[in-house]
């Protein structure tokens, strides 16, 4: 039985036999791999390539998050959300996408960043990573807004005290993975011993998606 420290993913790589890509789109893809399972069968897997994301938890000085709310047309859902975005210039340092992030979609900046949460957003299908920043010391960005489009065109934007988050969640009223995992994180780190500071600093290594500085 595994306990305390040996409660670590760890990684692994299992003979792929064969691969190809039946579709490639302008920011992911699909891969059918043939893979030798532990038994030496060889079975397909299709997984959606995805080259990552940042979501950024940015938290005031009264508890509350910015969320987002949009809509979605693959669940056919507008949900609440935080600012995110994907990691699509290769070896982007997610820091700097959480901020840009957090500019274009909330027009705000954020003064003190920490990681908050690492996840792999569908495992038994997509190879996405998705890192959860906590951004706080709040202000307004500076200069014009940025202009947004498309499904970003008529987001709502609220500051939502952490706590009703929580409770949405629980209740099953919230369900987008990034505000999910963000929220609970937060809320854990909060009733932790350590606090917020024994977050990870926000240039924290990420070994599923390397970055440069």
């Amino acid at each position: 039985m595994a306990m305390g420290n040996d409660i670590v993913d760890t990684p692994e790589s299992w003979e792929v036999v064969a691969s190809r890509t039946p579709f490639e789109g302008a920011k992911t893809a699909v891969k059918s791999d043939q893979v030798r399972m532990p038994d030496r069968a060889v079975v397909r897997r299709d997984y959606q390539v995805h080259p990552g994301s940042v979501c950024v938890l940015a938290l005031d000085e009264e508890q509350r998050v910015l969320v987002l709310k949009q809509f979605r047309h693959p669940v056919r859902h507008r949900l609440w959300e935080l600012p995110a975005g994907l990691l699509d210039v290769p070896g982007e340092n997610p820091l700097h996408a959480a901020q840009r992030e957090l500019y274009e979609e909330a027009h705000a900046r954020a003064g003190d960043w920490r990681v908050l949460a690492d996840f792999f957003s569908s495992p038994g299908g997509s190879d996405e990573a998705v890192r959860v920043f906590l951004a706080r010391d709040l202000a307004e960005a500076e200069g014009k807004r940025y202009e947004v489009s498309e499904e970003e065109a008529d987001m709502e934007i609220a500051r939502v005290p952490l706590k009703d988050l929580v409770r949405g969640v629980l209740a099953g009223e919230l369900g987008n993975p990034g505000l999910v995992t963000g929220v609970l994180a937060l809320s854990a780190a909060l009733a932790s011993e350590g606090g917020i500071e024994s977050l990870r600093p926000a240039l924290a290594p990420w070994p599923a998606r390397p970055y440069g500085a």
